[in-house]
């Protein structure tokens, strides 16, 4: 197990990450940047990895590498598929981001049902979709984003389900008067997808196929009708990624990670921006991660000097979560025999029946598959109101081998 320590190490490349990396770059640190993904960028920027080579070369990028253990303060396991890697730092930037919530319905677990962001993080990889017949449904700007990438790439949105209502999207259009340039991009949009049915108070409640997807069953209205589909792809809001936020005792709100002015959180010297100290969208992640960065690298007045635009991209925010809520109509979509657990095959009766997750643990293993329930907490959350339990190492699976080291935590 080699051993490196770091000035500053920013845990996850996407936008607050990289923000943050090249704030703390620029003030002589020594910097690592550590993600789980072959390239940096998160699932929004990592197409195209060329543009960050330059911050790259004035820091040390360790990519294809999870963090899976805490074994003392100051210090990071760390696991990569050709070996095991631990590392010291002196200051901590978790930018660990956010992932799909999923809610669970009749056929969701058929192929080619899948999260909104996860069709588009394939299709990127080379899946193809070309001429292949979608419909995305859910909640949030997301979907519109998913809707004219697949367009953009050759697919054919059949439509766009958003389960708000009229009212709530027009009052968050009015609100788009004071950020002109969320208005340009939902008008851009509005343009890329003319043709495309948009349909609000709109949600999926079966997905229907024999062996994989053939149909969507759609509801709106009392109206109930299929719709003929190759891919469904589902986004019903995102959940921030704070499991390794949880481990280093950090201090969690009902949204994410708390934090003060200078994105530090509870734990002195641990720092946290973009999406998992709240879903907030691209340009509060940016400056979350360079007031972090900053911050971090000891240059306040650089930080202070942000306050200002990340106070503007917070009303956004909040405005956000006002006009996507999750209604409580969804929570009827999941029946006693559908899976709410995928990893163990856990229906939804038995959950239901369940106390809490110690209990369901117990009875069912739901949530103890190798997700580790970041695929049905969210869900489980949603439907019964249970919150995530303690975190305990390792964050990921992870293999026998890079627990084993002397100074590694036992479970």
């Amino acid at each position: 197990m080699t051993d490196h320590t770091f000035d500053i190490v920013v845990v996850g490349a996407g936008p607050a990450g990289l923000a943050a990396a090249k704030r703390a770059a620029e003030s002589g640190a020594s910097v690592a940047l550590l993600d789980d993904n072959p390239q940096p960028g998160g699932q929004i920027w990592r197409s195209d990895p060329a543009q960050w080579q330059p911050l790259l070369g004035k820091l040390e990028p360790i990519t294809g590498a999870r963090v899976i253990a805490v074994p003392e303060p100051g210090r990071l396991t760390l696991e990569k598929f050709d070996g095991d890697l631990e590392i010291g730092y002196g200051r901590l930037i978790l930018a660990t981001g956010a992932r799909e919530r999923f809610l669970p319905f009749p056929g969701w677990t058929l192929p080619n049902v899948m999260g909104a962001g996860g069709l588009q993080a394939l299709a990127k990889s080379g899946l193809p979709i070309e001429g292949k017949k979608v419909v995305v449904a859910g909640s949030g700007p997301l979907l519109l984003a998913v809707a004219r990438f697949m367009r953009g790439h050759g697919a054919k949105p059949r439509l766009v389900a958003e389960q708000a209502s009229d009212a709530a999207l027009l009052r968050f259009g009015l609100g788009l008067v004071g950020h002109p340039g969320k208005l340009l991009q939902t008008l851009q949009f509005g343009a890329a997808l003319l043709g495309v049915r948009h349909l609000t108070s709109c949600w999926p409640i079966a997905a229907d196929g024999s062996g994989k997807l053939e149909s969507v069953t759609l509801y709106r209205a009392g109206r109930i009708w299929k719709e003929p589909c190759d891919y469904l792809a589902c986004g019903f809001g995102l959940i921030p990624n704070v499991e390794l936020p949880a481990l280093l005792g950090c201090r969690l709100s009902e949204t994410g990670v708390e934090v003060d002015d200078y994105q530090q959180t509870s734990v002195p010297g641990v720092y946290a921006a973009g999406e998992v100290t709240g879903i907030g969208g691209l340009d509060l992640s940016l400056v979350e991660g360079e007031i972090a960065g900053n911050a971090a690298a000891g240059k306040p007045e650089l930080a202070a000097s942000l306050f200002g635009a990340r106070t503007r991209h917070r009303r956004f925010a909040a405005s956000l979560e006002k006009a996507f809520a999750l209604r409580e109509e969804l929570k009827n979509l999941t029946q006693d025999d559908t899976l709410v657990c995928r990893c163990e095959d856990v229906s939804y009766e038995r959950v239901r029946r369940c106390s809490g997750w110690r209990d369901a643990k117990l009875h069912t293993r739901c949530g103890m598959g190798p997700c580790q329930g970041r695929v049905c907490g969210g869900a489980v959350e949603f439907l019964l109101g249970w919150k995530p339990e303690s975190v305990r190492p390792p964050v990921f699976p992870a293999r026998i081998q890079s627990l084993s080291g002397p100074r590694c935590p036992r479970p």
